[in-house]
C-alpha cells in the first residue's frame, strides 16, 4: 500500500521553517506515541497528558485510535495487512503535525513492532517518544471498557489482539508505564518530566 502511484509530483519547501513555528509555540514538536493493549490506559493516558500540556500553555492533539478509523481509516479493517497500513498513514499524519510545532499524541495499539518503528524513522531523532503502556492482559480484561475481550473470548470478534491476534512488546520504549500499578497522576507526571528532561517543553 505504499507504492508511490502519483506521478509528475513535486516537493515544496514551506518558506516557514518549523523552528520558526516552534518560537512562536515556545516548545518543540514531538509525537508522544501511546501503545498497549486494548484497555491499558492509552486514551486515558493521553488525554491526561494533553490536558496538563494544555494547562501549560502548550498546543497538542490526540489522534485516537477509534476516532481515526471513523474518518481517515473508515476504509480499513483489522488483519495484519490493514493494521500495517492503519498505523502507516497515522505515522505520516503525526510527522505533519510534529512539521507544525504541535505536540502530537497518537493512542493506537499498533501491535507490531515493525510498524511502530517505522513510524519512528519518519521522525526526527529525539522527537518521537514511545510509551508503553504496561498492564497485565488479566487487568485489561477486568477493565474491558468496551466490551471487546467478552466478544473476543466468545468468538465474537476475531483477530483480537491478545486473545487472538499477537502484540509485540516494546524493546527500548522512551518511557513505560506500569498502568496497572501506577495512579493515572503518577503515569502523566512521569510523561510530563520526560517532555522537560528532553528539552520539548520548559519546566
Amino acid at each position: 500500500m505504499t507504492e508511490q502511484k502519483a506521478t509528475n509530483i513535486t516537493w515544496h519547501e514551506a518558506e516557514i521553517t518549523q523552528e520558526a513555528r516552534e518560537k512562536i509555540l515556545n516548545q518543540k514538536g514531538a509525537v508522544l506515541w501511546f501503545t498497549g493493549l486494548s484497555g491499558s490506559g492509552k486514551s486515558t493516558l493521553a488525554h491526561a497528558v494533553e490536558k496538563k500540556l494544555y494547562e501549560k500553555g502548550h498546543l497538542t492533539y490526540v489522534l485516537d485510535g477509534d476516532n481515526i478509523r471513523h474518518g481517515l481509516n473508515k476504509n480499513l479493517g483489522f488483519s495484519p495487512e490493514d493494521r500495517e497500513e492503519n498505523i502507516r498513514r497515522i505515522g505520516e499524519v503525526a510527522k505533519l503535525f510534529t512539521d507544525a510545532g504541535v505536540i502530537a499524541m497518537t493512542a493506537f495499539i499498533s501491535p507490531y513492532r515493525d510498524d511502530r518503528n517505522k513510524a519512528r524513522e519518519l521522525i526526527e531523532s529525539g522527537r518521537f517518544v514511545e510509551i508503553f503502556c504496561q498492564c497485565e492482559l488479566a487487568e485489561c480484561e477486568n477493565r474491558d471498557p468496551k466490551g471487546l475481550y467478552k466478544k473476543a473470548r466468545a468468538g465474537e470478534i476475531k483477530q483480537f489482539t491478545g486473545i487472538d491476534a499477537p502484540y509485540e512488546v516494546p524493546e527500548h520504549p522512551e518511557i513505560v508505564v506500569e498502568t496497572d500499578k501506577q495512579s493515572l497522576d503518577q503515569s502523566t507526571d512521569t510523561v510530563i518530566a520526560y517532555l522537560v528532561q528532553e528539552g520539548i517543553i520548559q519546566e
